[in-house]
């Protein structure tokens, strides 16, 4: 039944499977931007934090039970860290931008979307019917002349501090623009979050804007803090909204404990070393300056390939030499690209070395 669909599918080069990859392959493709993803030390913190309670599953939703305190003290870490007046714990970041957008953009809003947004957020778009505008990507004089145009009750702004496909950092003139319009701005931080700002507390701290009753915060707990969930920051109205309103939350299983707990140890963590953290951000993206010849802002490398076919054959010769790096397609992105990520869970050593291959192999098929 949906042969057919598969078959043109893998005839474009756009067909995905799951795998499990070899763990000797040294891996550039992933999220876990500090490399706490194997971190056992950290694992050892988690249990015996566990230990401290006697339960430790979700059991139900937030709101019927499943509410544990390891959820609570996230949350006022995240808050006081942040700088915001209340926050919740959400099961994942496409659950958090779903509620977001399902929740805020009431009868008579209007939401402004960067057409470059994550696929979560865009999702949630079609249940707006006819409330949303997109904007071109990370354009604050397009943003400006669309929102001139529309007539509404509420204006919302949904932004990423760092675009997950492209790496680059929102412009923060867009923040000022909330501000002009009196904008609700949401920004998603889901790559930026543990990245970037002095204490690695993502785009607020990089452009050093003290967050606001107008400002939304979410990030997720599956990339830097080597986790899995998310959370929503904002302040005590607006949180107190998305419990009452935000059907993902609402009737969703409370967030996992045992991955709340490792986010906990790992938030401290990055608190406790962003110094080092920091530094050794930094040294990567020199050695990517130095080979690439452009400065990288992220962790994120974004370098176009001229076809689907050409993006499967430059990973698979890549893996063949020893790296994993990401060959993302449509409808993921307009044009396919090898995503690769600089991570601190890989040494320079190899980082140097990956650098290298990819040279010699791109000669090959360019």
């Amino acid at each position: 039944m949906y042969k057919k669909e598969l078959d043109a599918l893998k005839k474009a080069g756009r067909f995905r499977e799951r795998k499990i990859y070899d763990n000797k392959l040294i891996d550039l493709a992933s999220n876990d931007y500090l490399g706490l993803a194997n971190n056992k030390e950290q694992l050892q913190k988690v249990l015996e934090l566990l230990n401290n309670y006697d339960t430790f599953a979700p059991k139900a939703s937030m709101l019927v039970g499943g509410y544990h305190p390891l959820h609570e003290i996230f949350e006022q870490e995240m808050v006081i860290l942040n700088g915001f007046e209340a926050g919740i714990i959400v099961g994942s970041g496409f659950l958090a931008n779903l509620s977001l957008f399902e929740a805020l953009v009431r009868k008579g809003d209007h939401l402004f979307v960067d057409e470059e947004y994550h696929a979560s957020g865009m999702i949630a778009v079609g249940l707006l019917k006819g409330r949303v505008t997109l904007f071109k990507h990370n354009d604050p004089e397009d943003l400006r002349s669309k929102i001139s145009d529309v007539k509404a009750k509420r204006i919302i702004i949904a932004i990423e501090g760092i675009y997950s496909m492209s790496g680059e950092l929102c412009t923060k003139e867009i923040f000022n623009i909330s501000d002009e319009y009196g904008a609700l701005l949401i920004v998603d931080e889901a790559h930026s979050s543990g990245v970037i700002g002095k204490k690695l507390l993502g785009i607020f701290e990089y452009y050093g804007i003290t967050p606001k009753a107008n400002h939304i915060k979410m990030g997720t707990l599956g990339k830097a803090y080597g986790s899995y969930g998310a959370y929503i920051l904002a302040s005590k109205t607006i949180i107190s909204f998305l419990e009452n309103r935000a059907k993902p939350i609402i009737y969703s299983t409370a967030p996992s404990v045992i991955d709340t707990a490792l986010a906990i140890v790992n938030m401290r963590y990055i608190q406790d070393n962003f110094e080092v953290l920091s530094s050794e951000i930094l040294q990567r993206q020199q050695i990517c300056k130095e080979y690439l010849g452009f400065d990288l802002k992220s962790l994120i490398i974004a370098l176009p390939q001229k076809s689907n076919k050409i993006a499967l054959d430059m990973q698979k010769a890549l893996m063949q030499e020893g790296f994993l790096v990401g060959a993302i397609r449509q409808p993921t992105v307009k044009v396919p690209i090898l995503r690769v990520i600089p991570r601190l869970g890989v040494s320079q050593e190899h980082l140097r070395l990956f650098f290298d291959k990819l040279k010699t192999i791109s000669i090959k098929f360019f």
